[in-house]
């Protein structure tokens, strides 16, 4: 049994869930959405920076961040938006392309009218390795009117890119700096 302590100095033991030692460029954080109590206190965690902020929708980024995101919402009592891949709504939508972490051209589209003018968006995906995928899913939602209450991501690695949006925006992350 994982014990879940955490001060403001130590990474939060249900961090140790997260698989490291993969095969690929990336951390598998899949074993920590399988952990409930894991999951509720990352949740939590995540969300504290944002305890008296106001937004109406937490908005998902395909396909790990659907997942939190949808937590996310439901801890708030908030509606999900979905960001997809590209190719993958079966209605008009909006897209913006990027170049993601492996240097592949990419892009997310949101469907056409799905943000109010005037929304505010709390942001969500699982790692922002390089800001290049979240800066497009930013485009998304402010080309439909949407504000951004903020970024949320259970990493957000440190590069130009990144601290481009945490300069503009307020971000949450739980992700020791010294360990990325």
């Amino acid at each position: 049994m994982w014990e879940y302590l955490k001060s403001e100095n130590l990474k939060p033991e249900y961090l140790k869930l997260v698989k490291t030692n993969t095969d690929g460029p990336r951390n598998d954080v899949t074993p920590l959405f399988a952990d409930y109590r894991a999951f509720e206190l990352l949740v939590d965690d995540l969300l504290k920076p944002f305890a008296l902020a106001e937004f109406d929708f937490a908005a998902g980024i395909d396909a790990l961040g659907f997942i939190l995101g949808t937590a996310i919402a439901w801890r708030t009592g908030k509606g999900f938006i979905s960001i997809r891949k590209e190719g993958k709504l079966p209605v008009y939508a909006d897209n913006e392309s990027f170049v993601d972490y492996t240097g592949k051209r990419k892009s997310l589209e949101l469907g056409k009218g799905v943000i109010e003018r005037g929304a505010k968006i709390l942001l969500v995906d699982e790692w922002i390795e390089t800001g290049a995928q979240m800066a497009s899913a930013i485009k998304l939602v402010e080309r439909q009117g949407g504000i951004i209450a903020g970024i949320v991501s259970i990493c957000i690695d440190e590069n130009d890119e990144t601290k481009k949006l945490k300069s503009k925006y307020k971000c949450s992350s739980v992700w020791p700096k010294d360990t990325n």
